[in-house]
């Protein structure tokens, strides 16, 4: 029944029911409650946080006439607090959790990852079953929570790529609910009535719906108490839930879209009917696209991109609960017609249909899989929130599934899909050929899933990592330290889940004189080093790390070259290996640079229309006023694409051979090997490799002369406006001021929508999807910036602006509440050690204190720093530091429709 606005499912004294166990693949367990409600637990010691992720089974996929967009908008509703919990956001930001929500096409799910500490577990599985049924969806919350929507709406339809995706899918089901966007109809989300948003929680928010994934440090028999005290009490429905019946006909002849709006990259796709994600062919099909799209062997990849006719392809196989479709899409590169690139890629398609592809793509395209698999497959707080998707699909254990049919697909498997799926009659594209014999491809129905997979066993579980202690000075008494000549060294040894290990380099090199006008060369040099070597090609060097299960990045910043490894134990010196050759042997080839030229140049392209881009632009180049040429400056985007323009071969050979040695430089290594072996190995990485350049650290200043102002760019056509406000400040990050800065902005719009900037305009007046600040201070030099940012409808950023305004001006005025301090100190400091559960964060870390000469010291004292404020510190502190007569802000958008 309805009191009120609070809904009303059962009582504390109802009986609780124990949940029963089903199954057990993997580590993983099932239980089942009478109430219908599904139970995953999947315990990981080696992981010192708690997941919890409750999946309810509805989507866009079960919304009628009128209810376009309803599952997104609940999920937003759900976060507006029970009679229990007034304030989602903040009951989870005081505990440090790291929370979302989600909706997609089969279902919705909420998911937080908190410190396996206190009573994280008992608080998270308490709030979801609160929330699930007794969550206020009030009048006054959807008023203001439908304009936040709405904004999120707006910002979709900035994106052309995105736009034309979603009209591909629209003409492609005609009558099944996959042909509509999850976010919904504007009219549908302004217009809701909320007795009906009622009614479709009350029908789908039920124990019988759902399913509830707990993951990570935690001791199950306590898990199922909870679950049983909680969930357990929750009546079984009297309604019989209806299962959606509409079946997409056979498509009956190619489809066109044609979308014409502002901007300046074109944009080319198709999209072809497949069967569900369950369905045996849907593994063939996944390989497929894989083969088409992945870099650098992708047929597509090879025809458009290093056929410089598009800047960038993508494709994704739809894996949902009904038949989905296969989409592909290319950003069509400068200079280029869109109706030949989209020619282009239908050739390919065609005759990847009809001659098919080889045992060698089919091989390296698996080997792809699964190494993404199984390097997800490490982290158990990933796989929590991840099967979500699969459960959508039907059933939890298609996740292993997955993998044993990955496993086994042939090729005549694959070349049997494409002929099958990828006819022309079959797609929906921005053409349209009439024929005059009809074709007709039938996409199979969804299996019968429990016939299907049965009593299914699974396989050995994987090996467990240690329970390891991630405070600060417990990371600190296991790190080992030492150095290869002027490289620093830093080492974590600990067992991880899965063996797996991260290795982080950064390489210094050149002064700001000496790198003068080679900011953007900087930029490009890592990059192209990974383009190949002179032993190995783009595609050996890729086979060689998907045959070790690794990945290798790397990213270029004036005087700085970074490259970050991820792989297994066993695996981790022959990748060492690979990236001796990266590193000492890069063949720079002309082709690959030519390929990075027009992705680049693409994304720059985009950002001439882009509200964001502009203003995050005009800002950054304010407060950092150094002259043209000078690496510490900041190009518009136009500047950009004639820097872009000028990088060659020849430069970058030039930048490389002059500059880049292993003189100065930090290594971290957290996870899984063994020290000894891993220094000796490096030793012969890093050994004699010398440069005549001397080595200076690029400072930044922070005292910049900056006049309060608020310019405005005019931007047509964008349904979504940006806007920026920044400042800067003399101040490192051992100033005695910083942990109060971090607290004071933390209050004000890092908290997420708990903060002030967030519960005030998005929570309570709606005016934006995004909105919050940010505050970074430097670790060597003097100098802190303040970030003010949200997005909105261009007719409200007048109202964001003086929202802004009066925000600041009240912090500054009346300081922070003893309840905002408490709060935001444990959410905060809770967040970090949540943070340094991730090994990657951890090498992050390491390496920038080896950079700074700090060790985890310097963490913990910070931390203890934080948790001795006062409220008098924090107002002493911003009012020192934060001058609002300093703070240039940029409003970016279609202000003309203000």
């Amino acid at each position: 029944m309805v009191i009120g606005s609070q809904i009303i499912f059962c009582s504390s004294s109802s009986k609780a029911e124990m949940p029963m166990k089903v199954t057990e693949i993997e580590g993983i367990s099932e239980y089942k409650l009478e109430n219908g409600l599904r139970v995953l637990l999947f315990p990981d010691p080696s992981k010192p946080t708690v997941t919890v992720n409750l999946t309810v089974f509805v989507g866009s996929r079960h919304e009628g006439y009128g209810e376009a967009g309803m599952a997104h908008l609940l999920e937003h509703m759900l976060f507006k607090g029970t009679p229990d919990v007034p304030s989602v956001p903040k009951a989870l930001q005081e505990r440090g959790a790291d929370f979302n929500g989600t909706t997609w096409l089969d279902r919705t799910n909420y998911f937080e990852t908190l410190p396996a500490q206190g009573d994280n577990l008992e608080f998270a599985i308490r709030l979801e079953a609160d929330r699930m049924m007794n969550s206020h969806v009030k009048g006054e919350d959807l008023t203001s929570e439908m304009t936040v929507v709405r904004n999120e709406f707006e910002r979709g339809e900035n994106s052309p790529a995105s736009i034309l995706g979603q009209r591909m899918m629209a003409a492609a089901f005609e009558w099944h609910n996959y042909g509509k966007s999850t976010i919904g109809n504007r009219a549908d989300i302004e217009r809701v009535p909320v007795e009906r948003l009622k009614s479709f929680y009350r029908k789908y928010y039920q124990p019988d719906n759902a399913m509830l994934v707990v993951a990570g440090r935690f001791e199950p028999k306590e898990a199922l108490r909870i679950i049983g005290e909680t969930f357990g009490k929750i009546p079984r429905p009297t309604r019989v839930l209806d299962n959606t019946y509409t079946e997409e006909p056979a498509q009956d002849g190619e489809r066109q879209v044609v979308l014409r709006r502002v901007g300046d990259v074109a944009v080319v796709g198709a999209v072809y009917h497949i069967p569900s994600g369950a369905h045996p062919d849907f593994v063939a099909i996944d390989v497929l696209e894989s083969i088409l799209t992945m870099q650098p062997s992708g047929r597509l990849y090879k025809a458009l991109v290093q056929g410089k006719k598009a800047a960038s392809v993508s494709g994704a196989a739809y894996a949902l609960h009904d038949p989905g479709v296969l989409r592909f899409m290319a950003e069509v590169a400068a200079g280029n017609d869109p109706q030949v690139v989209l020619d282009s890629m239908l050739d390919v398609l065609n005759e990847t249909a009809s001659k098919g592809v080889t045992q060698e793509e089919l091989e390296r395209a698996r080997l792809r899989l699964l190494k993404q698999r199984e390097m997800g497959a490490s982290d158990s707080a990933e796989i929590a929130i991840e099967l979500s998707e699969w459960a959508a699909q039907g059933d939890w254990r298609l996740y292993f599934l997955y993998r044993d049919r990955l496993e086994a697909v042939t090729v005549d498997d694959v070349n049997r899909v494409a002929k099958s799926y990828l006819q022309p009659s079959n797609r929906t594209v921005g053409l349209y050929i009439p024929t005059e014999k009809p074709e007709r491809t039938s996409v199979p129905a969804t299996p019968e899933l429990a016939k299907m997979i049965g009593d299914y066993k699974g396989r050995e579980e994987t090996s467990v990592g240690e329970a390891f202690d991630v405070s600060p000075l417990a990371i600190e008494e296991r790190t080992i330290r030492t150095r290869i000549d002027g490289v620093q060294i830093a080492m974590l040894p600990k067992k991880t889940r899965s063996s797996t290990v991260v290795l982080r380099l950064t390489l210094r090199y050149g002064n700001e004189k000496s790198l003068f006008g080679l900011a953007k060369a900087c930029e490009f040099l890592p990059p192209m080093m990974l383009r190949g070597t002179k032993s190995l090609t783009r595609q050996q060097l890729q086979d060689a790390l998907d045959k070790n299960f690794a990945s290798l990045s790397a990213v270029g910043n004036a005087g700085e070259a970074t490259f970050v490894i991820e792989t297994k134990r066993q695996n981790l010196v022959a990748v060492l290996g690979l990236l001796k050759q990266v590193l000492r042997e890069p063949a720079f080839p002309e082709s690959e640079l030519a390929v990075i030229k027009q992705q680049v140049r693409a994304n720059l392209e985009q950002g001439l229309t882009d509200p964001q881009t502009l203003a995050v632009k005009t800002v950054s180049k304010a407060l950092s006023p150094y002259p043209a040429g000078d690496v510490r400056s900041v190009p518009t985007v136009e500047e950009e694409l004639k820097l872009v323009e000028a990088i060659e071969v020849a430069g970058l050979k030039r930048l490389y051979n002059d500059f880049l040695s292993a003189q100065v430089g930090q290594i971290a290594i957290v996870g899984d090997f063994d020290p000894a072996e891993v220094e000796s190995t490096l030793k012969g990485v890093l050994a004699d490799w010398k440069s005549d350049q001397t080595y200076e650290r690029i400072s930044r200043t922070g005292s910049v002369p900056i006049t309060a102002e608020v310019k405005r760019i005019q931007i047509p056509d964008k349904a979504n406006a940006f806007y920026f406000g920044g400042a800067v400040m003399p101040m490192s990050d051992d100033h005695p001021d910083y942990p109060a800065m971090i607290v004071g902005n933390y209050v004000l719009g890092a908290g997420a929508l708990s903060s002030r900037l967030g519960d005030r305009i998005r929570q309570k007046e709606g005016l934006s999807y995004g909105v919050g600040s940010a505050f970074r201070a430097a670790m060597l030099d003097q100098r802190a910036t303040l970030s003010l940012y949200a997005i909105a409808n261009p007719a409200n950023m007048e109202k964001v602006n003086a929202a802004v305004n009066e925000e600041l001006a009240r912090l500054l005025k009346e300081g922070i509440t003893q309840q905002e301090l408490d709060a935001a100190k444990q959410g905060y400091l809770q967040a970090q050690q949540v943070g340094r559960t991730e090994d990657p964060r951890i090498a992050r870390l390491l390496e920038e204190n080896l950079y700074a000469g700090r060790t985890m010291q310097y963490v913990a004292k910070l931390e203890t720093a934080i948790g001795d404020l006062t409220t008098e510190k924090v107002l002493e502190a911003v009012r020192r530091h934060i001058h609002p007569n300093q703070i240039l802000t940029v409003i970016a958008g279609d202000l003309a429709k203000e």
